[in-house]
């Protein structure tokens, strides 16, 4: 009996062994969830004094690692996201500044390699749930293919490109290039933001419903806040308040699916929100005291809370790594800070699209029980570049040359493990041309003014003046003290660097 109970110990524990050794081997499920125009001030996490309520988001960074010195690579939409998918700044694409707008065409190259490629090789199941922004090629009709307009981008005064009048879409056809193209499985998408049209929904890049009716717009003269859309084409019954429910919904079904099959998913799930309009459901009205802007916000934390919640259901917390960030900083003015005393970019300066820091410096927290410490902080400079390498590095993967040429893993930082290779320098992006490249504690931009929506935006050097902006954030956070004129070696220095990773092409 001896002898066979120790038989039975014994099996039971290489039993045990060979379950922790799978469970170690197991590839973690990836979900990248992206908020839209969310401030560095907007979470409790980050400003103890913001208005806003975000449990869920807080309790989230108690549960995992919280950068302070995260950055989109631009201070607006498109070509972050761009960024994010690609590893590779957009200012390297046909793109080099601004936006696309909803009949944008596909920006994300043919060939060019996404995260979606990337982990659909590794036999994970991809999909994209919500504002996709990146372009989508539209099938014109047969009447109008000698009017589309050529390759050069048409950029308006707000960093907007519109390179096709709807009219010329046949909304009854599949457009040719969207999602399912660029690497992912499944698609569930809104073209660009809320509000742009066409206010349509995409399903594995087929219209749900056609945009065949239209809306005059929406507080069109609030100065682009509160329940703000523009004028344009809509599809009948589509409701700008249920958009974020309906994109929390498909996100679940896709986990859910995902369980099925028994495969690692990937899910990109980039919200509109708090993203104009701002239209929370009627049960977060009220909730915060920062307006509408607020409350939406608590919807985007609650939302989080949902999907989170799904995890533990199906017991995925142990093996799903969960992002969580911001594409760029808040749509917050002076007199909103004023009004509701709540300041969306913190201390910093400035707002989205901008090249001072209130532009890009953005929320980043990271989720992975057992794998990264709960309640730890990195204040390590980081790019949202760094997806692709970092999903490639936890999965032993070796990027090639034309690959994330601008992706660096933060793996090392995450998981305390091996040496965490920094880039020379991270370049952010404003809105209208304007370059910031950043070095430790200091940072160039290369022109004067904000270079995006906070006033002065432009500003015209005077003779024997700077000609730039050179602040050292170590000492000098709020960007006041201008030392370009003191520190001409530095200036030269970040400025060769800067065209340094122009002429190369790469930066990794």
């Amino acid at each position: 009996m001896r002898h066979i109970s120790f038989g039975i110990i014994l099996i039971l524990f290489l039993f045990g062994c060979a379950t922790e050794l799978t469970q170690e081997t197991k590839p973690p499920n990836i979900i990248y969830i992206l908020a839209d125009d969310l401030g560095w001030g907007d979470l409790g996490c980050y400003n103890s004094n913001s208005k806003i309520n975000t449990p869920h988001l807080d309790q989230f960074a108690r549960e995992g690692m919280l950068f302070t010195d995260a950055h989109a690579p631009a201070a607006v939409c498109t070509p972050t996201r761009y960024g994010i998918l690609t590893g590779r700044y957009c200012w390297r694409s046909r793109l080099p500044v601004g936006v696309l707008r909803g009949y944008g065409r596909a920006l994300i190259e043919p060939e060019r390699m996404t995260v979606a490629h990337l982990l659909k090789g590794q036999g994970y199941h991809c999909g994209v749930v919500g504002k996709w922004h990146l372009g989508l090629d539209w099938v014109v009709r047969d009447e109008y293919k000698d009017s589309v307009p050529s390759d050069a981008n048409q950029v308006n005064d707000v960093g907007m490109v519109t390179e096709m009048d709807p009219q010329y879409i046949d909304f009854s056809k599949k457009p040719t290039d969207g999602p399912l193209n660029h690497g992912f499985d499944y698609s569930f998408i809104l073209p660009a933001s809320l509000d742009m049209d066409p206010y349509c929904f995409l399903e594995d890049d087929i219209l749900v419903a056609s945009p065949s009716e239209y809306t005059p717009g929406n507080d069109l003269n609030t100065g682009y806040t509160g329940a703000f859309w523009r004028a344009g084409k809509i599809a009948p019954d589509f409701d700008m308040v249920q958009v974020t429910p309906t994109f929390t919904k498909k996100a679940i079904e896709f986990v859910e699916c995902s369980v099925e099959k028994k495969e690692p998913f990937f899910l990109y799930l980039p919200f509109p929100s708090p993203h104009t309009p701002w239209v929370p459901t009627a049960d977060f009205k009220n909730t915060s005291y920062a307006g509408p802007y607020g409350d939406f916000t608590s919807m985007v934390d609650a939302m989080v809370g949902e999907i989170l919640q799904k995890l533990r259901e199906h017991d995925l917390d142990e093996n799903t790594l969960v992002v969580f960030t911001s594409d760029n900083g808040p749509f917050w003015t002076a007199a909103l800070v004023e009004k509701y005393n709540h300041q969306a970019a913190g201390t910093l300066r400035g707002m989205k699209a901008d090249a001072w820091e209130g532009g890009h410096r953005i929320p980043f927290i990271v989720r992975w029980p057992g794998k990264i410490e709960a309640g730890s902080k990195c204040d390590t400079v980081i790019s949202l570049t760094n997806l692709m390498a970092t999903c490639a590095d936890i999965l032993g993967l070796q990027l090639e040359e034309n690959q994330g040429e601008d992706s660096h893993s933060i793996w090392p930082l995450l998981s305390g493990r091996g040496n965490y290779q920094a880039p020379e320098a991270l370049i952010q992006h404003s809105s209208k041309n304007y370059f910031a490249i950043r070095q430790g504690e200091w940072k160039l931009i290369a022109g004067l003014g904000s270079g995006g929506f906070s006033e002065p935006s432009l500003i015209e050097p005077r003779q024997n003046e700077p000609v730039g902006q050179l602040y050292n954030l170590k000492q000098d956070l709020a960007e006041s003290d201008n030392l370009y004129a003191l520190n001409p070696e530095k200036v030269a220095e970040l400025m060769q660097l800067l065209e340094k990773f122009r002429d190369t092409g790469r930066s990794r």
